[in-house]
């Protein structure tokens, strides 16, 4: 039987809910099965901080961008920060970057610039990237739909249903599913990812945000993922195994993960080579 093994595809350790208890939290997430982490560094303000903590953690690697909501700090010194930091041999995507429209602390016309900007910067650096929407696929899709192809990337805490998932699939996307997919009430959700190839499927958590039942209202972190991977394996009808080989391996390719070296890879590999066939 080969282990199951996860990678955390988005997380947030860096913030201060973690800073009482961190070093546990990531041992708790170890035991879980969870090897690696994507960390996300979505403000100037934590860019720094991400890099610390990823390079003491082993197995963590790092996503730096500018969120939607503080895309009003975009300036041409953020961005030379950025471009410099982007060449650190531990940053593996653009992220998060995309558009919210649901706190309107940012003016949709200064989203959407800075948003097409940092599409840019992904595509110069050859990084993958990193998306957040809110109340904004529609706009989102088209600014995607018009930069060049194919893209790299995933839909990170995707929510919406069979047809959305299309959408950003055809336009070469992972999609990105948390622990909403835990929640009763996410009937669109279910669906979707009854539906979506597996092979273009990551999990992730976005702790300490969005728990999963049955820790829902609560600090979120990465030793939670296996509620978030056992639901989607009851949801396809297979094993938490062929879904964790799948999408570790995801994980890993869209990343670089070779510091999944927890993981023996060619175990990984032929296993998953094995379940392909069954694969939606």
């Amino acid at each position: 039987m080969v282990t199951v093994l996860l990678v955390d595809t988005h997380c947030h350790l860096d913030v201060p809910a973690f800073d009482a208890d961190r070093d546990v939290v990531l041992e708790r997430a170890r035991q879980a099965g969870v090897v690696a982490f994507v960390l996300i560094g979505f403000s100037p303000d934590n860019w720094d901080r991400a890099l610390a903590l990823a390079e003491r953690t082993p197995g963590m690697v790092v996503a730096l961008g500018v969120h939607p909501n503080e895309a009003d700090r975009f300036d041409t010194a953020t961005e030379r920060r950025l471009r410099e930091l982007l060449r650190h041999p531990l940053v593996r995507a653009v992220g998060e970057i995309g558009l919210d429209y649901h706190w309107k602390t940012v003016e949709p016309a200064t989203q959407q610039r800075v948003f097409r900007r940092q599409l840019e910067l992904a595509q110069e650096y050859d990084l993958p990237i990193v998306l957040h929407q809110r109340e904004a696929h529609e706009d989102l899709l088209t600014i995607l739909s018009a930069h060049q192809r194919p893209l790299r990337g995933v839909m990170h805490c995707f929510t919406g249903d069979s047809a959305l998932a299309q959408r950003f699939l055809e336009l070469g996307l992972h999609l990105g599913i948390g622990g909403v997919v835990t929640y009763r009430n996410a009937q669109a959700l279910h669906e979707a990812v009854r539906d979506m190839p597996l092979e273009r499927m990551l999990l992730e958590t976005d702790a300490p945000y969005l728990a999963p039942v049955p820790h829902r209202g609560k600090r979120n972190e990465p030793a939670f993922l296996r509620f978030v991977l056992a639901t989607v394996a009851q949801l396809r009808g297979t094993s938490e195994q062929e879904v964790a080989c799948r999408t570790t391996r995801n994980a890993r390719q869209l990343f670089r993960i070779s510091t999944v070296t927890l993981l023996d890879t060619k175990e990984l590999d032929n296993t998953a080579s094995s379940i392909g066939e069954s694969d939606r």
